[in-house]
Order: structure tokens, then sequence, then C-alpha cells
């Protein structure tokens, strides 16, 4: 094939999926420096691909009462005269506005009834887990003749902070007395549904642990929606409830500012990752929503599974078992004092 000179990435779903997506920038320009890459994503996940140094352009994708907005999608499209398109995980509706825009090269999965849209067509089924997301992204890039082997601990995402953001995480620590050489605990015990999660219940007998310490500051976050849930953690005066205070790129400053991250299977624990931060997750067996797939892609990262044997384990099995109450929280909080004593030992506990 000729050298593509514009691509368009399109993943237009949800945070972690985005932040998964990124290294793809980099390894295009690494076999096709010259390559204009634009990325095409909805309005709330634009911070992540800001002022990336690989990406050259950003498109926000135009929604219609949640849907995307096939004439104005179609017309932005067409108007960027790309040349190659790689739908990252695609749904008919976008798929349908690609076909329709004339890109000629359309990059997609060829396991979907739609796939015949798709010019150059990838035969993985995500569903089965037999690679991590990233894994499978990267391997997208194979229709460009681009054959590149990630692994853990050598991958890039280039995640940038925002200048304002990163001062306003900085006064808003300041104000709540978190100034000083401990370290940083952030416990994100929501995750949007996407998987089962840890029971709450499990989530503030960790906080109780962290907490019973004193060698942490302990911050919660979530959003607006998860007040009650942050708050249900909030045991003491030491531990600062966050919840719906901030805004993605706000969010993601604070993360960068923290030393440990503990959270269920959710897109700001890939921000972490991103960020090279210490990280805990708790993952069900589900193979869908497994670690395996989604898990923390870094070496500095701690899975804790349920303690239950089970076999073809369906969400609903993981659900009326209560699988994820198997967690044992002695052990989670002995991974993380084993943490305390690497950061401390190499000074890298962050300071004000």
């Amino acid at each position: 094939m000729n050298e593509p000179q514009n691509i368009l990435i399109i993943r237009t779903d949800r945070i972690g999926d985005v932040v998964l997506s990124l290294p793809m920038a980099k390894i295009i320009k690494k076999y096709f420096p010259a390559c204009r890459i634009s990325f095409f994503v909805r309005n709330y996940t634009k911070s992540l691909v800001e002022n990336h140094p690989y990406i050259d352009e950003i498109l926000i994708l135009d929604e219609d009462k949640g849907k995307p907005s096939v004439r104005t999608n179609i017309e932005r499209l067409k108007n960027g005269n790309f040349d190659v398109v790689i739908l990252v995980y695609p749904t008919f509706l976008l798929s349908l506005i690609v076909y329709l825009s004339g890109i000629k090269k359309r990059i997609g999965t060829g396991y979907r009834w739609y796939s015949f849209l798709f010019t150059d067509k990838v035969y993985s089924h995500r569903k089965y887990a037999e690679k991590h997301e990233l894994e499978f992204n990267v391997e997208l890039l194979k229709r460009l003749n681009i054959d590149e082997m990630v692994t853990m601990g050598a991958v890039d995402y280039d995640l940038q902070i925002r200048a304002e953001s990163r001062s306003k995480v900085e006064k808003i620590l300041t104000d709540n007395l978190i100034n000083t050489g401990r370290p940083i605990i952030i416990v994100h015990p929501g995750s949007g549904g996407s998987a089962v999660d840890l029971p709450k219940e499990k989530f503030r007998e960790l906080v109780k642990k962290i907490d019973g310490s004193g060698k942490y500051y302990i911050i919660i976050t979530g959003s607006s929606d998860e007040k009650e849930l942050c708050g249900y953690l909030t045991v003491s005066e030491n531990v600062k409830n966050f919840s719906g205070m901030f805004e993605l790129a706000d969010l993601t400053a604070l993360i960068d500012r923290s030393d440990i991250f503990v959270a269920n299977s959710t897109g700001p624990l890939h921000i972490a990752v991103a960020l090279d931060k210490f990280v805990l997750g708790f993952y069900p067996k589900i193979t869908a929503c497994s670690a395996e797939r989604w898990g923390p892609y870094s070496k500095k990262s701690f899975v804790f599974k349920p303690n239950v044997e089970c076999s073809k384990c369906t969400r609903e099995q993981c659900e009326r078992i209560d699988c994820m109450s198997s967690i044992n929280t002695g052990e989670v909080f002995n991974k993380i004092e084993q943490i305390y004593d690497i950061i401390s030992r190499n000074g890298e506990i962050h300071a004000q």
C-alpha cells in the first residue's frame, strides 16, 4: 500500500477505551512520521487526547439525544480528506457514517454483521479475552503493515495534564491540608456498571485499614452520582471525599498528583496506569470483563480476583454467589504497605 497521509482513529466510547487507544498514535508515527493523525472522540473524553504529541487533530462526535448524528458527522469526515480510518471498536451507526463518508481504506472487525462496510477486516474475538484490550487495538495496525508488539512496562500513552487543572488540584490539596510528604492514596469505588464491583462494605473495610495506619492521605473520588457511595467510605476527617468535584481533566491532574490508585475496573484506573502510578484493581472472573482483557497494563499494578472457584463465570452467577466479597482486604492492605516501603525507599513520594 502507499504510505498513508491522513489517518483517522475513531474511539467514541468510554474513558478507559480512549486511554487504551492512545499508544496507537505514537506507533503509527514511528512507521509513518509524516502522517497526520486525528482522533475522533466524544466531548467528555476530549481532555484525554488534548496536546498529545502524536495527535495532530481532535474531532468531536456530533450527537443528537445520545446518538451520533449521521448527516453532520458524514460531512465532517468528508471535509477531513482522510485516506485511512480505524474503527477501534465500531458500532453499526459509526460504521455506516464512515462508509458513507467515502474514506477509501476502512479498518474494522470482521465479526459483525455489518463488517461488509469495512475494506480491511481484522478477525479477532475480543469477548474471549485472548489478549489485553490495548493489544487488540495495536493489532489493528497490521492492516497498515505495522507489526508492533507491546508489552507491559514498555507502552507510551503520552497523556498530558492541563496546566490550569494542575493549579486547581494543588489549591484544593493545600486547602485540605494535604501538603506534606505522606503518600496520597486515591480510592475510586465506582465503575459505571462496566463490571462487577468490590462491595462497598469491602471498600469501607479497606479504607479503615489504610486510615488506621496513619501513613497516608486518603482521597475518595467519584462522579456526582456516586456521592453517597463515596460518603460511605469517608470514615474519618483524614479521608477526603472529593466526589463530584472534578471534570475529567482535573481528575487526571489529581491522579497525577497521587502515589497509589485503588479501584474497580474503571476508566480512571487506566488513567493512573498511563501516568505510571501504582495501581490496585478489583476484577471478577467473567471473561468479557476480566483482568486479562481490561486489567491495568502495567508492571506497577496488582490485580485482586475472587477467591472462589467457578467455571464459565457469568455476571448473573457472580452477583448471585457474591464472588467479589471473597476478596481479602487484608491482602490488599498488605500490598499497599509493600508499595509504601518501595516508594519510601526510592524517595518517590510526592512532596508539595
